[in-house]
């Protein structure tokens, strides 16, 4: 819980940093460049299929007919665009994910590595090429996974649940390994995952609970229509704050794990290597050493 706590406040403090700040804008040129030039060309043609749909219901005609009656026609007008932006949103919050992860990521963990993990060595455990099948393929799953649980969303608590659980799985998956791509190798990550998989996936459902905050201002820009054009890119320019937010969390929670991870494998180490014998010294003979005794003269033969 302290690694927890104390990772998601760096991160916070982190955002705060201007070239983060300076960064976010990236991502966000390129998701409202793609936003309005999809809504420039297909805005009109959808909005009036899902018209069309809402008025070919008998059901529906019948409640619009009550709604007039009371005078609250104009409901019927901001359905269609609302269901259309609900319709469209979870796209955009998948972009912006992917944005993030592509654009800012890497240079997010290289400064957390830089000014915090110096040391640590890097072990080049995936390349980009790697890195960006491991998000589409958990993006796939995810969708997967969204499309299924769907008509479960009709039981008032699990809208408020499984959507957040499943952006955060996917927020994890995704943030997690690219924080661990240039310093873990495979096995490393694989061992960090298995120990801290509930703490990751708490970090990524609690990012997702953080990404519907801006679907209120996505939802705004259509009710009052003369502020959409203000409050959509204000709406994308949150997702990718808070998801430079996650991506901040994940590389500091993961090097930190990954740095103990390597701090306990080490003295495991040393203390499961087999002991070295001590080299023997070379065999010698006693060297007996003789004094030097001063020469006597021998004695002189007597004379006759």
């Amino acid at each position: 819980m302290t690694l927890l706590l104390s990772s998601f406040w760096r991160a916070v403090a982190y955002c705060l940093h201007p070239r983060v700040i300076a960064l976010s804008f990236l991502p966000l040129l390129l998701i409202v460049g793609l936003a309005l030039g999809l809504g420039y060309l297909y805005w009109d043609p959808v909005l009036d299929w899902v018209r069309s749909l809402l008025e070919a219901t008998a059901l529906l005609n019948s409640i619009w007919g009550w709604l007039d009656s009371v005078g609250m026609g104009r409901i019927k007008v901001v359905l269609a665009p609302l269901l259309v932006i609900f319709a469209v949103t979870p796209l955009i919050v998948v972009l912006s994910l992917l944005a993030v992860a592509t654009l800012m990521t890497p240079y997010l963990t290289r400064l957390v590595a830089e000014r915090r993990f110096a040391d640590l060595a890097r072990q080049q455990g995936s390349t980009w090429f790697s890195s960006l099948f491991w998000s589409l393929g958990s993006l796939l799953l995810a969708l997967v996974v969204m499309l299924l649980s769907m008509p479960f969303w009709l039981i008032p608590p699990l809208i408020l649940i499984l959507p957040p659980l499943i952006w955060g799985w996917l927020t994890y998956r995704v943030l997690a390994f690219d924080a661990l791509a240039q310093h873990a190798s495979p096995e490393e990550r694989r061992e960090i995952f298995r120990r801290h998989r509930g703490a990751l996936l708490g970090m990524g459902v609690f990012c997702g609970y953080l990404g519907a905050a801006p679907s209120l201002l996505w939802a705004s820009g259509v009710v009052f229509a003369a502020a959409f054009v203000v409050l959509v890119p204000v709406a994308i320019w949150i997702y990718t704050l808070v998801f430079a937010l996650s991506s901040l969390w994940f590389a500091h929670f993961c090097l930190s794990a990954l740095q103990a991870l390597r701090q306990d494998a080490a003295p495991s180490a040393s203390a499961g290597a087999p002991v070295q014998p001590l080299q023997s010294l070379p065999s010698a003979e006693p060297v007996v050493e003789t004094l030097a005794l001063p020469h006597e003269p021998s004695p002189k033969p007597p004379q006759t």
